[in-house]
């Protein structure tokens, strides 16, 4: 193999697991390091420049880092990445005024039609700037999903709306209560390009089902109902409740039925249990409140009897997995089940839905519904001043997604404006500094713990049934905060090799607790994986590979299982090895929102 090119700076992000993870790239460990520092309001900036809204992410987020978090190698559970943000929301001080400003006005006018989290963030983005930005929505405040579809048990709306209020306070101009049914109109008030960030707001029905249309005033959709409920449309539901689905959506209408009246409440799902698109916490949450998941049955037919919903009828089917990987529901044969109701609530998926949107606009789509996009770094449409973003370009996702997009499609308004190739993308902002302060000290903590991680404590269950506007999770407090923020290895200081003055002792690769070092003859890579003290099995993660040693061999580690510890950088006699944090930073259309040393 050829030796490793540590100035690549996807190379070294790609071994901060978490944060390569993260679709906006949060720099998880230099924020978690401010916390158990106690430097609150710094941690939360950090957040902040990267995904916008820490507090609803804390609460929210569906956590793509925590699966890939390197504890998880060593110990059963990763660090609680999601909740240390909410810690950094929760006791941070004011920051208003170290929050941007509008810049001075550029001349150029961007409309941001939807005021969800992509729209949101192309404006946190655009008005340092200078844009004059004009965000519309349909309803009364901006947040898009984040307000209508997200419990307020598990959101706060007082939270969101301080969060939003953050950069609705950087001069965005607001036009709510304003449903925009004509692209073509939008067109032609004068603005210079168009981003589009109106979600995926259609919830998918079963129309066909028989007895769909007569028991309709007892059939709701999931994503409109929850809707209505957020906007105190809807207060109540029928005592016995099934919820179709078996994604986040679905958790969230069973757990808001037992909020509203709903004393037997069940989850009925075609899908095995296991392969469920909620998150786990929000299954556990679920069955925590008394709420039942039937998985493996397929709805056949809501029964009415005279002309009034009763149940719905199941066929009882189980999953058998083929060698490529698909999934088939054969059914067992068995009797159909029938399961009593009084209301349904089906929350079976989201699609997109662009009436609003003419062909004469020159915007096309695909055979699905969703806008031709270049790519997913220009979010650019077949028409070149519009854009978009979030649920709107590619389907639904999650909150941290709509973000990232942002970004990217602020970066691509920014470029296009200025008359520039959108292909040539800003590069992130990358450092690697030694953290050497000693020949045995670290400027980080560098010695792992063996704490465990903590569950949230939650409010007492028959109180949280009782009001559906009551937080169910407390938060960890700060003492907690402080433990679970020390079970992270700081996996952005990496190990760097200096192959020059290594003497090949061998004292890195004996005190390796890993055993992730190695001194070995070079090989094709999947050899030298193989060859490996301990084989790096995992393709998905480099080696590190160095130039050849004075012997001939070379030396490779595992970045897999690195802990990062960084003993073999104490052990060396020669300082072949240093500990160097490794700071990587997404390029955005504003750069350096935040200084935070």
């Amino acid at each position: 193999m050829k030796p490793t090119n540590v100035t690549d700076p996807e190379y070294f992000h790609k071994v901060v697991d978490c944060q390569f993870a993260c679709p906006a790239h949060t720099p998880v460990p230099a924020y978690i390091r401010l916390i158990s520092q106690q430097r609150y309001t710094d941690a939360y900036l950090v957040n902040w420049e990267s995904n916008v809204f820490p507090g609803v992410l804390g609460r929210t987020c569906d956590r793509p880092c925590e699966p890939v978090c390197r504890r998880g190698r060593v110990e059963e559970e990763p660090v609680a990445i999601c909740r240390l943000k909410r810690v950094a929301a929760d006791f941070k001080e004011d920051v208003s005024s170290r929050l941007p400003r509008a810049g001075k006005p550029n001349g150029k006018k961007i409309a941001l039609i939807g005021g969800g989290p992509a729209s949101l963030t192309v404006a946190r983005d655009l008005a340092p700037l200078g844009y004059e930005l004009h965000l519309y929505d349909a309803n009364a405040k901006a947040g898009g999903f984040m307000r209508s579809e997200i419990p307020s048990f598990r959101l706060p709306e007082s939270v969101l709306d301080e969060e939003v209020g953050y950069v609705m306070d950087m001069g965005i101009t607001a036009h709510f209560n304003t449903y925009v049914d004509s692209m073509a109109d939008i067109l032609t008030n004068g603005y210079d390009a168009v981003f589009v960030g109106s979600g995926a707001p259609r919830g998918r029905d079963l129309p066909k089902l028989p007895g769909r249309k007569k028991a309709d005033k007892n059939i709701h959709i999931g994503l409109d109902w929850l809707a209505n409920v957020a906007f105190e449309h809807t207060k109540k539901i029928g005592k016995k409740v099934i919820v179709l689905g078996g994604g986040n959506t679905a958790m969230d209408c069973c757990r808001t039925s037992r909020r509203l009246g709903g004393e037997d409440v069940k989850v009925i799902v075609r899908s095995p249990f296991e392969d469920m698109k909620a998150s786990p916490w929000e299954k556990e949450d679920a069955i925590h409140e008394g709420i039942p998941i039937i998985d493996n049955h397929v709805p056949k037919e809501f029964v009415l009897k005279k002309g009034k919903l009763v149940g719905m009828t199941f066929e009882k089917v189980e999953p058998k997995y083929h060698e490529d990987g698909r999934r088939e529901l054969v059914p067992t044969g068995e009797e159909p089940a029938f399961f009593e109701c009084d209301d349904v609530l089906i929350a079976i998926g989201q699609e997109n839905a662009f009436p609003w949107i003419e062909k004469e606009t020159g915007i096309r789509f695909t055979s699905w519904g969703t806008p031709i996009i270049n790519d997913d770094e220009t979010f650019q449409s077949t028409r070149k001043d519009v854009f978009f973003g979030g649920d709107a370009a590619f389907g639904p996702a999650n909150i941290i997604t709509a973000v990232a997009h942002g970004h990217k499609a602020a970066v691509s308004i920014d470029l296009y404006c200025r008359g520039k190739d959108l292909e040539k993308r800003p590069a992130p902002n990358v450092t690697l500094i030694s953290q050497k302060m000693g020949i045995h000290e670290w400027s980080y903590d560098s010695i792992p713990v063996n704490d465990k991680r903590e569950a949230v404590p939650l409010v007492e269950l028959g109180e949280a049934l009782k009001d559906r506007d009551l937080e169910v999770e407390l938060g960890f407090d700060l003492e907690t905060a402080f433990v679970q923020a020390e079970r992270c290895l700081n996996c952005d200081a990496q190990t760097v090799f200096t192959a020059d003055s290594c003497i090949e002792c061998d004292a890195c690769a004996d005190i390796c607790p890993t055993s992730c070092i190695n001194f070995i003859q070079n090989a094709p890579e999947e050899e030298l994986r193989a060859n490996l003290m301990v084989p790096a099995d995992d393709p998905e993660q480099d080696i590190y590979v160095s130039q050849t040693l004075n012997t001939g061999k070379v030396l490779v580690k595992d970045e897999d299982v690195c802990l990062h510890c960084g003993l073999c950088a104490e052990r060396c006699p020669t300082a072949a090895w240093d500990m160097k944090l490794f700071t990587y930073n997404v390029a955005k259309a504003t750069p350096d929102l935040m200084e935070v040393s």
